[in-house]
């Protein structure tokens, strides 16, 4: 091996070393040096060595990114999540559904990205985020984030949004899971029911309800109207999906208007409901029927086990990453999948007691 002298290496001490210096310190070409770090069966087992002692003495790092970003792939998936990092790891759900996306990302040699809003712009987090496709969590077609996708050209996948011509997604039948579950506490005679819902978020006050939550509140219309019900007999409370906020909403509004009854839009709002009641001394479900959606893992631990709807998270995960592969191989035919969900009855919901 040819020895390294001090003018083979950075004079100030402090530059990063280059391909060109690790190729003059082994006397090989630049090209030989790529070789040895991205195609090694080119070169023989003397000269790739040789090299890579080189590029180990001076400290020689690839800038693998760079090379990435040349070649036009980046080996790497992004998940635009609607919501900062904290709320989101907050959130079972999202371990849920990323523990999908995960497995597919492992069978095809690719790194996972999250990307959450950038000062609170998911619109300005996209070009920060060095990846091959994405999947786009909770946002509808008519969006920003997705016009500038596609601006971009960058293959993407939406998860919980509306079907849309021309755009690859998954979703679950919510309004079959919310008709369920509404359903399954006004047969046992509930009426005194209150709706423990994820807020919308500002949009709604210009288009109303959409994605999920308008196919679940349609789910919920729905089974009212088989009971000659509105939704004006029951009571909607809209708060942040997480534990504490649904712990706080159930305080209050059980303390104003207390119901016989608490339909959860997710289990996490569930929890909260159950940490509350259970904090007010009221029994579940003798005093109080609970039910969640989603069916996490501490559904069934919890105690009394919750009444929920099951939904296929960690496939929902698996089957967006499967179609943005896809699409990032050329071969999507922007396919839309509906996953089923099912009511699973439990231990927190029974019949009113007599003096309600």
């Amino acid at each position: 091996m040819p020895a390294i002298t001090s003018g083979t290496a950075p004079s100030d001490g402090k530059s990063r070393p280059t391909s060109k210096d690790v190729a003059k310190a082994a006397g090989v070409s630049r090209s030989a040096v790529s070789f040895a770090f991205n195609s090694p069966e080119k070169l023989s087992a003397g000269t790739r060595d040789r090299i890579l002692d080189v590029a180990k003495e001076l400290g020689y790092v690839p800038n693998t990114l760079a090379r990435m970003l040349k070649a036009g792939q980046t080996q790497s998936l992004g998940v635009l999540l609607p919501q900062n990092l904290a709320r989101v790891m907050e959130n079972p759900y999202y371990a849920r559904f990323l523990t999908g996306v995960g497995q597919v990302c492992d069978e095809q040699g690719y790194t996972l990205l999250l990307t959450p809003p950038l000062r609170d712009s998911m619109l300005k987090a996209i070009p920060y985020a060095a990846v091959d496709g994405f999947i786009v969590c909770g946002l509808e077609h008519d969006r920003g984030e997705v016009a500038e996708l596609r601006r971009r050209g960058i293959p993407f996948v939406l998860v919980d949004s509306s079907p849309h011509e021309g755009v690859s997604s998954v979703d679950v039948d919510d309004e079959k899971g919310a008709y369920e579950a509404v359903r399954h506490v006004l047969d046992l005679g509930h009426r005194r029911i209150t709706l423990l819902s994820f807020d919308p978020g500002p949009e709604r006050a210009e288009r109303g309800y959409r994605g999920p939550l308008a196919r679940r509140m349609a789910g919920v219309a729905r089974a009212l109207e088989e009971s000659r019900m509105t939704r004006d007999d029951i009571e909607v409370v809209e708060v942040p999906a997480t534990r504490m906020d649904g712990f706080r909403a159930t305080k209050k509004f059980m303390a104003a208007r207390p119901a016989t009854a608490i339909v959860a839009m997710s289990d996490i709002l569930a929890f909260g409901a159950v940490d509350a009641l259970h904090d007010m001394g009221l029994e579940i479900p003798r005093d109080v029927s609970v039910t969640g959606y989603d069916d996490l893992p501490d559904a069934s631990w919890m105690r009394p086990r919750l009444t929920t709807v099951r939904q296929a998270i960690t496939t929902k995960g698996r089957t967006a990453a499967d179609l943005l592969f896809s699409a990032i191989r050329g071969e999507d035919q922007h396919p839309h999948q509906l996953l089923g969900t099912h009511l699973i009855v439990r231990d927190s919901t029974a019949r009113p007691s007599a003096t309600d």
